[in-house]
């Protein structure tokens, strides 16, 4: 049995994680831990920890999972470049399965957008348009921002370069080597994700909407279990799927 411990255990996907791995009949819950809570007396003994917390707790998790040998599912999303090469440090001292998205769906979606870029470099203008829920404090989301990494490697362009995350005003006419982004906030969204290809004549949309958290929950879990044969080492949910 893998022993499970869900950090953020009271927030919205900290249920919906519980819940995923209770009914697991591979998977035991060791601990759930929130704010306030002793995270290394509750860590010790679990095999890995799942978090989808906040940027500078999860680092803190991580580097307590670092020191007792616990594996890691990180969903946090908002890490800026620093943050991301401690977590690149710590997975040389553990297991890390590392996402913005956990979503199967989605990470099928980043396949798919990879070959589409591929087959329209020329002719064809690029937007990223995502939508969340009121209370998401980053943006564009991380899954976006994933979303035009990987139409960026495809077409050889440097994303930090490219980027454009918002127009206002006379803004002349679009470079066709940029990559667009919009954001939209509001109600109780989930999380919806659309890569816009506007070419002349046609326009090809490759769109992933979640209706559930439980999508989120059901990819950690495939996560945890890819990890069961994995010492060390910084992964995807390409890995995990078998993309990578």
């Amino acid at each position: 049995m893998l022993k499970v411990a869900v950090m953020g255990a009271s927030g919205r996907m900290g249920r919906m994680l519980i819940e995923a791995f209770q009914a697991a009949d591979d998977c035991r819950l060791h601990v759930t831990l929130d704010k306030g809570d002793e995270v290394r007396a509750g860590l010790a003994g679990a095999d890995v920890m799942i978090d989808f917390t906040r940027p500078e707790a999860t680092l803190a998790h991580l580097a307590a999972c670092a020191d007792l040998g616990v594996k890691a599912v990180i969903g946090t999303t908002g890490f800026d470049a620093a943050q991301k090469a401690e977590i690149a440090r710590l997975a040389e001292r553990t297991a890390i399965v590392f996402a913005p998205n956990m979503s199967v769906g989605v990470n099928v979606v980043l396949k798919l957008l990879d070959m589409a870029a591929r087959a329209m470099h020329e002719g064809f203008d690029i937007e990223i348009v995502e939508a969340h829920h009121r209370n998401k404090v980053d943006a564009p989301s991380g899954t976006a921002l994933q979303m035009g990494q990987v139409v960026a490697n495809a077409l050889g362009r440097d994303l930090k370069a490219c980027a454009v995350y918002g127009r206002e005003g006379v803004t002349g006419m679009r470079d066709p080597s940029t990559i667009g982004f919009a954001t939209v906030r509001g109600g109780d969204i989930i999380g919806d994700h659309t890569v816009l290809f506007a070419g002349t004549g046609e326009r090809i949309e490759i769109s992933h909407k979640a209706s559930s958290r439980a999508i989120y929950a059901q990819g950690s879990l495939r996560a945890a279990r890819f990890l069961a044969g994995k010492a060390t080492g910084l992964f995807g949910m390409a890995d995990v799927l078998g993309f990578a």
